[in-house]
């Protein structure tokens, strides 16, 4: 059965994972390890996972149980690159689609960021959502969740 992970403690698109979930009657996971604490929407659909508070924690669970039918939430580069290597579809909160033709530059361009801090620089968050990043990311999640649906259907 298709399922839904999220990287809970940053996910500016909950209320819309939580839509689309209820519509297609799939699960959520919400993972999270508890430094922002999450309210949950109380559907039984939804189940939020609390990790250690290790930086990795939320990440690990995820890709430790995330599979080939399955979508990742997430705004997070290494994330969705574990995602992807297991099969998973992987969508970001402003509507990329991760695939394994882009990662790769993703990851790439996060080193060179991560660098530029070290040296000093300031390389900016990022920007808040957009009514078209809603948009962009109610569009990539209902084509992400629809081919993993596919998927299941096939195996």
């Amino acid at each position: 059965m298709t399922e839904i992970y999220v990287d809970g403690d940053a996910c500016p698109v909950r209320e819309e994972i939580y839509r689309v979930a209820m519509r297609l009657q799939l699960n959520v996971f919400v993972v999270s390890n508890g430094s922002r604490p999450i309210r949950p929407p109380g559907t039984s659909s939804v189940r939020m996972v609390l990790v250690g508070d290790s930086a990795d924690a939320a990440d690990d669970w995820i890709a430790e149980h995330v599979s080939a039918t399955d979508v990742c939430v997430t705004s997070d580069i290494p994330l969705a690159s574990r995602c992807l290597k297991k099969g998973a579809r992987v969508v970001s909160p402003t509507g990329k689609h991760w695939t394994q033709a882009n990662i790769g530059n993703a990851l790439a361009g996060r080193e060179i960021a991560r660098h530029l801090r070290e040296l000093g620089a300031n390389t900016r968050g990022p920007a808040p959502l957009t009514k078209k990043d809603h948009s962009s990311f109610l569009s990539a999640l209902d084509t992400a969740v629809q081919a993993a649906l596919r998927e299941a259907a096939r195996g």
